[in-house]
């Protein structure tokens, strides 16, 4: 709970349905201004897909072509969706550095060299990109919250919107905090704490689109803003998807990330402040990756309403947490009996005090036997055939975070405090379960 009071302005109410249509229009004014683009050129940018939406409207309007280079981590809707406004897209790696020939930034370039009567729309080093934000979004959040903002919170990319929205604030000489938020990964957060310093700092991957950078772009001014938030991936998506369940916005995932570190930051405010948060685009480029639960189960991110069920849950679906198990000095046809008899494929193998030891399995067994063929079947424990590195979770952990374990092992078992089994859980259990969550 927090005691200040949070505004969305929700920029994917622009006609292309997101923030960077903004920077669009000035950029072609600009260069129709000195000169460099005629009639009939083209216009290239290297972009994570909001920027060229904008500037595929903007160049569909005034009759250029476009062609845009996005790298390779970018939904499927932002490249079809640049695709039906007529112009060219470009996939570059996303996995190299920005002076690498093979970066999106390094292509666009190469793409205007080699294009005659092209300019390069550059909202990396235009500055026209935060001049847009000082003329239009900096002015609009001071009117439209009636001059009572005290705080800002936007993320950094290019940095041209926080950026022109800072200096119309401190031009204005108004006392609000501007608050800059990050993605885990990016340098940026380390660069604001070393006062602009990017010597020695590497990037790492992540996920989130249209936020964070590898470089410091000359559009973004660090020494303007007052705090810089980190947020994670999990916490970018996690929110993205609680704006669209619980608030009806319907938003992407750069959203999830301004918004958890809007709160992150938001927590030592009292009820005086009035916190405006950006929300750069929507959720309709993103059906493919943060609203398809398959995706996210496959990054290891939790599903918003899934959270609550545990891994006892999900077994007692199958009614595997009637367990059965075996001792390593049971005979192998007794075990084979019992498997049989309980419509099970692996049984939890326990010592004399009743605490784990591994696992005996079904396709283990019948290996065994089609090895040692020759030998009295009477005579044969499972004693040689029990797998010892099992992996085990207790009964109440989050079957979200198991799944990761479940789907590299085929097998979990559920463990009380003293390692003794209580349940099992499998792969048909899962599939069960999840099938019977998806019809309903």
């Amino acid at each position: 709970d927090l005691d200040c009071t949070i505004f969305a302005k929700l920029e994917m109410l622009n006609p292309g349905g997101s923030v960077k249509d903004r920077i669009a229009f000035p950029i072609l004014d600009a260069y129709e201004a000195s000169g460099e683009l005629k009639p009939g050129g083209t216009v290239v940018e290297a972009t994570s897909g909001n920027t060229g939406v904008g500037l595929a409207i903007a160049c569909a309007i005034r009759g250029y072509a476009s062609v845009f280079v996005l790298p390779d981590k970018m939904s499927q809707e932002k490249i079809s969706m640049l695709r039906a406004f007529g112009a060219r897209v470009v996939v570059t790696p996303t996995a190299v550095l920005p002076e690498d020939p093979r970066s999106y930034y390094s292509v666009a370039q190469r793409i205007v060299s080699e294009t005659p009567n092209a300019v390069l729309a550059n909202q990396y080093h235009n500055p026209a990109n935060p001049q847009s934000h000082y003329e239009t979004t900096g002015p609009e959040i001071w009117n439209q919250t009636a001059g009572k903002v005290t705080d800002i919170v936007c993320g950094m990319g290019t940095g041209g919107t926080i950026t022109g929205i800072a200096r119309f604030i401190r031009d204005q000489g108004h006392p609000v905090k501007i608050i800059g938020v990050d993605p885990q990964g990016s340098i940026l957060f380390e660069a604001w704490k070393r006062g602009g310093d990017i010597s020695g700092l590497v990037a790492a991957s992540y996920l989130v689109e249209g936020i964070g950078e590898d470089f410091i772009p000359t559009t973004l001014d660090l020494s303007l803003l007052d705090e810089v938030v980190q947020v994670s991936d999990a916490e970018s998506f996690a929110w993205t998807r609680r704006l669209v369940r619980e608030e009806g916005i319907f938003c992407g995932g750069s959203c999830g990330a301004e918004l958890a570190g809007a709160v992150k930051y938001a927590q030592q405010l009292g009820p005086d402040r009035n916190v405006v948060v950006i929300l750069p685009d929507s959720g309709s480029r993103y059906l493919s990756k943060i609203f398809d639960n398959e995706w996210m189960r496959e990054h290891g991110f939790s599903i918003p309403g899934a959270e609550s069920a545990t891994v006892a849950d999900v077994a007692e679906t199958n009614q595997s947490m009637d367990l059965v198990t075996a001792r390593p000095d049971d005979p192998l046809k007794l075990v084979i009996d019992r498997m049989r008899a309980s419509a099970v494929s692996q049984l939890p193998v326990v010592d004399e005090h009743g605490r784990l030891l591994g696992v005996v399995s079904e396709v283990d067994l019948l290996k065994h036997l089609i090895e040692t063929e020759a030998d009295p079947l009477a005579a044969m424990t499972i004693a040689a055939v029990v797998k010892e590195d099992v992996p085990t979770v207790s009964s109440d952990t989050v079957f979200e975070r198991a799944l990761p374990i479940l789907t590299q092992h085929k097998v979990v078992v559920l463990v009380d405090h003293q390692e003794k089994p209580i349940g099992i859980l499998t792969v048909i259990d899962a599939l069960a379960w999840m099938s019977q969550q998806r019809a309903e």
